[in-house]
């Protein structure tokens, strides 16, 4: 592939894509999970100081392409991504994973935001939360009567009201349905990733008749193109080297 490419992204369908590039293009992870060591092209960690910083490296290093393969809830790294390729001239391509769709069985209510969550979750008693780390900084709002159970991708101290389980997919059904039945789990709350990999504690949701709490998607910005599968980016990355 001609050009540069700083493909932004975390290890799933971000890391298909980095495997298929060469030496001089670059992998950016914000440094959350482990770090592929099997990688031809270059590796970076960290952030890059907003728009602005990330605008001012992709003038440095010579970026002809940015690709934003971040989560679908990254939102803010999304909106500096499209800035900066903006501010720079190149263009920006986005991965964005399709949202899951509710099936027959499901009961699902979407929340707009933490306050929203909060209210929503006050009929219930043992809720398994699957938003990452974020429900960390509201351990004190746990009411007497809940207790929380938390999956991260690392393990860490909570209270006497909350425990976190340190886990990364894929995760697979029987197990996600032991673990509602060892928590004895009687809502799920989920941010509507779209991945395969954490697929499964929704099918148990419905099995056990158990109510999922939606985190409504946040809106991303727009960009020059917009892919749903790391083999329909892929295709057109090759064009992309015939024709920078």
């Amino acid at each position: 592939m001609s050009g540069r490419i700083l493909l932004l992204g975390g290890v799933t369908e971000a890391l298909a894509i980095a495997r298929q590039l060469g030496p001089h293009h670059v992998y950016s992870l914000a440094g959350i999970g482990r770090v592929p060591q099997d990688l031809a092209c270059q590796v970076r960690v960290g952030g890059y100081g907003g728009a602005e910083g990330l605008a001012a490296y992709l003038r440095e290093a010579g970026i002809s392409l940015l690709i934003d393969a971040t989560h679908p809830y990254a939102a803010q790294i999304s909106r500096n991504a499209a800035t900066a390729a903006q501010a720079v001239g190149i263009p920006c391509w986005a991965l964005r994973r399709p949202a899951w769709q509710a099936q027959a069985g499901d009961d699902w209510r979407e929340v707009e935001d933490w306050a929203g969550l909060i209210e929503a979750l006050k009929p219930f008693r043992r809720p398994l939360f699957t938003l990452g780390r974020e429900p960390l900084q509201h351990l004190a709002q746990i009411p007497p009567e809940q207790f929380w159970t938390l999956r991260a991708l690392q393990a860490c101290p909570a209270n006497e009201r909350c425990e976190v389980i340190g886990a990364r997919g894929p995760f697979h059904l029987e197990d996600e349905r032991a673990l509602f039945e060892r928590r004895n789990i009687d809502v799920l709350v989920s941010k509507n990733s779209g991945s395969v990999a954490t697929e499964p504690k929704l099918q148990v949701a419905r099995e056990r008749g158990v109510p999922v709490l939606v985190l409504k998607r946040p809106i991303l910005p727009s960009v020059d193109r917009v892919f749903t599968q790391a083999t329909q980016l892929l295709t057109a990355l090759s064009d992309f080297s015939h024709n920078p």
